[in-house]
């Protein structure tokens, strides 16, 4: 008697089959971020400059601020983190180190910070006069979803605000810490720099979350008003010319052609009236 029972599948395949693979959840805007990972990695070699220049003086903490930034990226590549994030920390901790290097002072660690600020909310604050505010643009290039909402007045008018957020943050750091350079406090701008960085980040990134979410909707709504317009129009163009097939005009005129014989022989042809 032979075993007709099926072989069962491998236990990975059979749970693969059943359990039902659902959407990841949205990550939070305090995800995106980086979370408190993200947070203390961006601070870390801020405060270890500030620290150890308060306690010894600027080479040590030049030096002190590029191995911690150093540190943090092989911590995040062990742990097979995002690397992106690391990578960009060292540039910035190295060219800062630089500046304050060629300067003389350690307050110039954080001129490379205020002049990037500057440069970044002058841009903002040009693309909402020039009416290409930069919040929409760099969304719809990063998702492809074309500059079709420049058309729309309420659409760039959101865009216009979260612009404007980002001015802002920008435009409040360059005006903070560039006082307290000039006014040689090195240790407040380190506070400054810790402080109004994610906090102020935060902010602006809830309020681009915001007008993107309704421009969104506003895109959505109109893509479904164009969609039932055109189904609207073909569906009254096939009413007005896709009738039903009309009889033979000899047989309207009261004729009736029929074809009888037909075969290799030939055909042969009646008419009756």
């Amino acid at each position: 008697m032979t075993d007709e029972t099926p072989k069962p599948e491998s236990e990975k395949a059979v749970r693969a089959e059943q359990v039902d693979p659902a959407e990841k959840p949205m990550p939070t805007l305090w995800e995106q971020m980086g979370g408190m990972v993200g947070f203390i990695s961006a601070s870390i070699p801020v405060a270890v400059f500030v620290i150890v220049n308060w306690a010894t003086s600027m080479g040590p903490a030049i030096w002190s601020a590029v191995g911690a930034a150093v540190l943090i990226a092989v911590i995040r590549i062990i742990r097979k983190e995002q690397l992106m994030p690391a990578v960009s920390g060292i540039f910035g901790v190295a060219i800062a180190a630089f500046i304050a290097y060629r300067v003389g002072e350690a307050k110039g660690f954080f001129l490379y910070g205020i002049w990037v600020s500057g440069v970044l909310g002058g841009s903002f604050l040009v693309s909402m006069f020039v009416r290409w505010p930069l919040v929409g643009v760099i969304w719809s290039t990063l998702n492809g979803h074309g500059l079709g909402w420049r058309k729309d007045p309420k659409s760039r008018r959101d865009y216009d605000i979260a612009t404007a957020a980002w001015t802002l943050v920008f435009a409040s750091r360059v005006v903070v810490q560039q006082w307290l350079y000039n006014a040689d406090e090195t240790t407040l701008l380190g506070v400054a720099r810790i402080a109004m960085g994610y906090p102020l980040t935060a902010i602006a990134l809830l309020v681009t979350v915001w007008a993107v979410r309704r421009v969104d909707k506003r895109d959505k709504a109109r893509e479904e008003a164009e969609k039932a317009e055109s189904e609207t129009v073909e569906r009254e163009l096939r009413a007005k010319y896709d009738t039903p097939a009309q009889e033979s005009p000899l047989r309207y005129y009261g004729i009736n052609w029929s074809l009888t014989g037909c075969g290799r022989g030939g055909d042969s042809a009646t008419l009756a009236p």
